[in-house]
């Protein structure tokens, strides 16, 4: 099988432009590109789907461009993909090459069976349906280095290793090397490796496998960790995400190999690469806020539809009201946004919704916490145009014919306590206390009577509560003590007199 794998790279690399077109049109790959483009897609497509079929059509090509020419060697290619010096001529009915000259220490990619490198590769007779990966919003594809691949264990062992050998051709490297950096170190052109479950029933999010390590060349490349869990009995999760690998690559036409370490638990699991952009947050709200803008009219179409009288209902609704405080932040809406699959008029703003997910991207609607993908966000244009003519509300509330009015909060009533006021204050001269007099209102009015007395005006029929003195000065307290004393002496000399009545009444009522 390697000796059949070698025959057709050197078939290959004698090819024009036109039979190297009509090969990738062949197996439905694409057929624009300069000729050594052309050449290296060709020569990986030998390398990872060396099918029967494919042989089958390279040695038809082969031998319709040299039939007239049986005497003639096959040309040698002046640079091969992989790093094998190999000697070889055919004759007219393209027969098995002479045995490859290969130096020793030379790592070459193994068949194995039906599976090249490790990877999984079905005959291309099966018609079974390829597994597909879902579309990242802040990953633009640009190609398509190796489709997805199952990975089939190679023994009863846990842990399994699963090698792929590729090389990037002179355009991609170009674009690597010119993107700008999103961050030091982080170019917005990557190549990057996706992993999920090999289930062709639908796309399929990105999901790892057990003891997942991933090494390109001769160094590790580090994979999203877990999330810890703050919750007794749940276990960690881990963000499964495109995994970057460009930092450890050769930006040149030299082979890189990658090797997929993965634990074999009866799951099985398929991996891509993929050349793509990284874009940003900012980038992506650019993009809305230019394709994704709904009408202001369809939005009213869409508030009137809302609340439109149902017959069968006994409940008539005859408005909603809708905050115009994000519900992810707290703050007032910038840029109202929801998704179209969405039932409710409630917005969030795309500014932090975009932010957050790209974080943790999770697309899910802060509001009813169902799926709320970026391709079904739109910006609501009726909100929008009502935060910019209604600053002094926080809220709205749209009506029954599709207009909107403001709802303001209401300021608090200021109200007079209704309990009995306690009076502290200092008497006059004479010893008295200049007490207040307290309307039904709860207003003070001004009086004086002596340390108790009761409020003249009454309330809902009622009377007033006694006014107290507690706190009578100096003066008057002395005068009180020189009563006392001369009292004692009357008594000393006359007996016992009856004592005085407190001037107080009984029940003093409490003074709150």
């Amino acid at each position: 099988m390697a000796a059949e794998l070698v025959e057709a790279k050197n078939m290959v690399m004698s090819f024009r432009v036109s039979d190297l077109q009509m090969l990738l049109g062949f197996v439905g790959r694409s057929k624009s590109g300069l000729k050594h483009e052309l050449v290296t897609r060709a020569l990986q497509l030998v390398q990872f789907d060396c099918s029967p079929e494919l042989f089958k059509k390279i040695k038809e090509l082969y031998e319709t461009r040299y039939a007239k020419k049986s005497s003639e060697p096959v040309p040698q290619p002046h640079r091969p993909l992989d790093p094998l010096t190999m000697h070889s001529t055919y004759d007219r009915a393209g027969t098995v090459p002479r045995t490859p000259l290969t130096g020793p220490n030379i790592d070459y990619p193994v068949l194995y069976g039906k599976y090249l490198n490790g990877l999984g590769r079905l005959p291309a007779k099966t018609l079974k349906p390829e597994v597909r990966l879902v579309k990242l919003p802040f990953f633009n594809m640009l190609d398509e280095l190796l489709k997805p691949t199952e990975l089939v264990p190679q023994n009863n062992e846990k842990l399994q290793e699963s090698p792929c050998i590729f090389a990037l051709t002179p355009r991609q490297v170009e674009l690597i090397r010119n993107s700008r950096e999103l961050q030091p170190g982080v170019k917005a052109v990557q190549v990057v490796l996706r992993i999920c479950y090999s289930d062709t029933s639908g796309p399929q999010e990105d999901q790892y496998p057990p003891n997942i390590a991933v090494k390109v060349n001769h160094s590790y490349c580090s994979v999203p960790g877990y999330y810890p869990s703050n919750k007794p009995g749940v276990e960690p999760k881990r963000p499964c995400r495109p995994i970057n690998l460009t930092h450890l690559m050769y930006l040149s036409s030299a082979t890189n190999r990658i090797t997929v370490t993965w634990g074999n638990y009866g799951k099985s699991y398929s991996v891509a690469l993929y050349l793509v952009r990284q874009l940003t947050s900012s980038e992506l709200l650019q993009r809305l806020k230019t394709i994704g803008v709904k009408h202001p009219e369809l939005c009213k179409a869409l508030v009137k539809e809302k609340l439109r009288l149902d017959p069968d209902s006994e409940i008539a609704t005859t408005g909603v009201r809708v905050s115009l405080i994000c519900p992810l932040v707290k703050m007032r809406l910038s840029v109202p946004c929801r998704a179209e699959t969405c039932a409710h008029l409630q917005c969030f703003d795309a500014v932090f919704y975009l932010q957050m997910n790209e974080k943790k991207p999770t697309w899910m609607c802060p509001v009813c916490d169902k799926p709320a993908p970026y391709d079904q966000l739109i910006i609501d244009g009726l909100l929008s145009k009502i935060l910019s003519e209604c600053e002094d509300a926080d809220e709205i509330e749209y009506l029954v014919d599709g207009s909107w009015c403001p709802i303001r909060a209401e300021k608090e009533r200021s109200c007079s306590p209704q309990c009995p006021i306690l009076v502290l204050g200092t008497s006059d001269t004479n010893g008295l206390l200049s007490t207040p007099n307290v309307n039904g209102s709860g207003s003070v009015l001004g009086g004086s009577s002596s340390g108790v007395s009761t409020v003249g005006n009454v309330e809902n029929g009622k009377p007033g509560a006694d006014v107290v003195d507690l706190t009578l000065d100096s003066s008057s307290s002395s005068e009180e003590e020189e009563e006392e004393e001369e009292e004692e002496e009357e008594e000393d000399d006359d007996g016992p007199r009856p004592k005085r009545r407190c001037a107080f009444q009984k029940g003093l009522v409490s003074a709150c």
